[in-house]
This record gives C-alpha cells, sequence and structure tokens, in this order.
C-alpha cells in the first residue's frame, strides 16, 4: 500500500493532469473529445481472405481520405452494397471486422476512414467528418458494382450519429439513388447530450457540463434528424451490455424515428454486435426486405 506522501503527490499529479484537460476542453470546446485517431493498421482485409482495393477520394476542402472496397465474394452478382462508417477510435483497420463477414453473403462493402484517420490527411472535427461522409458515399454511388442494385448504410458508435445526418439530408434533398436501409449499431443519440451525459459523471467536468456541451453545434443531434430517414427502413441495435453508450440512447433513437423501423437489443459489449451469428442474420433479414 502506498504511503500517506505518495498518495497525496499522486493526488496532486492526477488533479494536475485532469485540471489541464478541462482547460483544454475550455479552450477547445467538447467536439475533439469524439474522435481518438490513430495511423495503426491493425489488420487488413486479404489477411481475412478478403479481397480489396485501396481507395483515396479528394474532398473539396483539399483533405485525401482513404478507404477500403471490399466486394462480394459469391458467383452471382452481389445483391447489395454497405457503406460502413466506423466507430471513434484508431481507425478502419481496427473496425474492419465488424463488416469482413458480408462480403460472403453476397455484399459490398465500402468504408473510409474520417480526415485524422489511418492514412487519411487532416485533423478530425465534427463537420468535417460529416463532409466525409458525404464524398464517400457520392463516390460509392458513382460505382459500377452498385448501380441498380440495392445500397445501405452501417453505422457503428460514431459512426452510426454521422450516418443519421449524412442520410436525413441525402433523403430530405431527394439525392439519387436512395438509401434502402439504415443500420445504427450502438449509436448515440446526439453529439451534445452524450457529451452533457460523459461530462455529469465526472466532479472536475460537472460543473462545466452545460457550458462545454453548448460548444457543440446542436445541428447534428440525432434525434433532431432521424424522422429525417422515413421513408427508408431503420434499424437501430443496441446492447443492455453496452458500457460506453448506454442503452438509452437506443431506445432515443428509436423513439424519434418515423416508420419504417426495427429495434433489436441485444446482449454484448459495445461494438461487438456481429460476433454473434444470430445478430448478424437479424440484419441480414433487414436488409433482404430491401431487395
Amino acid at each position: 500500500m502506498a504511503s500517506r506522501p505518495a498518495r497525496l503527490l499522486l493526488n496532486r499529479r492526477t488533479a494536475t493532469s485532469l485540471t489541464l484537460i478541462l482547460i483544454t476542453l475550455l479552450q477547445l470546446g467538447c467536439s475533439s473529445v469524439f474522435f481518438y485517431p490513430d495511423n495503426a493498421v491493425y489488420i487488413t482485409p486479404d489477411r481475412l481472405n478478403l479481397e480489396y482495393e485501396d481507395v483515396h477520394l479528394e474532398t473539396s476542402d483539399g483533405e485525401t481520405l482513404h478507404g477500403w472496397w471490399l466486394p462480394a465474394l459469391t458467383e452471382e452478382p452481389a445483391k447489395g452494397s454497405v457503406y460502413y462508417l466506423h466507430g471513434n477510435a484508431q481507425n478502419v483497420s481496427a473496425h474492419i471486422l465488424n463488416v469482413a463477414w458480408l462480403p460472403e453473403q453476397g455484399y459490398n462493402v465500402f468504408t473510409i476512414d474520417y480526415r485524422g484517420y489511418g492514412q487519411s490527411t487532416g485533423a478530425p472535427d465534427i463537420e468535417g467528418a460529416l463532409h466525409d461522409v458525404e464524398t464517400g458515399l457520392r463516390w460509392l454511388v458513382d460505382q459500377e458494382y452498385t448501380q441498380n442494385r440495392p445500397l445501405y448504410l452501417l453505422g457503428q458508435s460514431l459512426g452510426g450519429a454521422l450516418g443519421v445526418t449524412l442520410t436525413s439530408e441525402w433523403t430530405q434533398r431527394n439525392e439519387h439513388p436512395p438509401l434502402n436501409g439504415v443500420i445504427l449499431d450502438g449509436t448515440f443519440s446526439g453529439f451534445r447530450y452524450i457529451a452533457r451525459e460523459k461530462l455529469d459523471l465526472f466532479w472536475l467536468t460537472w460543473p462545466f457540463q452545460y457550458p462545454l456541451s453548448w460548444t457543440i453545434p446542436d445541428d447534428y443531434e440525432g434525434t433532431d434528424h432521424i424522422a429525417g430517414l422515413s421513408p427508408v427502413p431503420v434499424m437501430v441495435i443496441h446492447s443492455v451490455r453496452d458500457g460506453i453508450i448506454p442503452f438509452q440512447h437506443g431506445v432515443r433513437l428509436y423513439d424519434a424515428a418515423d416508420q419504417p423501423k426495427e429495434f433489436l437489443q441485444t446482449d454484448t459489449p459495445h461494438a461487438a454486435t456481429f460476433v454473434i451469428p444470430a445478430y448478424r442474420e437479424a440484419v441480414l433479414e433487414f436488409m433482404e426486405k430491401g431487395l
């Protein structure tokens, strides 16, 4: 057991570190807390026996995005394509296992790293990431392999939050082609809402939960946008054991969505949905309704 002087020193160091974090948040706002990118390569699709192509996209504001195109692994034409938006940590190479099962089920997969992640240039923020996911979708719908075939968006955690705003705007502008379905897995119900919730949990940031959360624009709250997905079918997936994004967020999103909609209650850790075959089957059944 540490001595009393050692414990006091540890407490002072902890308080100093937390104070520096708070000062940073007060100076920069909260939007940075949604992004934890790195540039490491964790696994590439070939190690999972998947065919793939590297894709590099130029954004209108001068960034270069990196993505992977994974074609369906079936002899017959692909059933459709899935646009996958990953969560807020690491980069796409750490998340690829979440969709590696789809090509053998007959679906193409396209996924990108947001600016600042992996091989993508720039520094991440909410508006930049929203710009990136629209850039990726516009590339996808222009590809020969996606023409006249169903198109789905699968977003996990942060990716789902970005996907709600993207799909709502895409639908309301009557962009072509319309999406055939949106799957939201472990998604928080709003950027400002989750920031306030997390700040409320910590004694140092608790008094600042409202002023800090107000630094996040309220234009991107999922509960405000998800009704705009209709008539695109939406499936909300959330785990009762999600220790990162509490279950109530999935319920709030589902309640705010218009029909057609489905709710899949799961029982796995955060973003671990697709390790369970039954949950994969539920998603496949949802997508097959759009075929």
